[in-house]
């Protein structure tokens, strides 16, 4: 899977961070970034909670597909 930040939705709340330090950062602007693209295995729990606890709604997953399966 893939997640993706809307930079221009994020806000800054750092929930997702919080939620999933190994698979998102704040930079500079203290808007959220993603550190992992893909998102390994390991993090996808970790991914959709981020995800669901957006307030925001600012991140996006975008499911696995067999081109990024390789």
């Amino acid at each position: 899977m893939r997640v993706t930040v809307d930079r221009t939705r994020c806000q800054g709340h750092a929930l997702c961070v919080m939620n999933a330090p190994d698979l998102f950062d704040l930079d500079d602007e203290g808007r959220a970034g993603v550190l992992a693209d893909p998102v390994p295995r390991d993090l996808g729990t970790a991914a959709r909670e981020a995800t669901g606890g957006c307030p925001e709604q600012a991140i996006a997953i975008e499911p696995r597909t067999e081109e990024t399966r390789a």
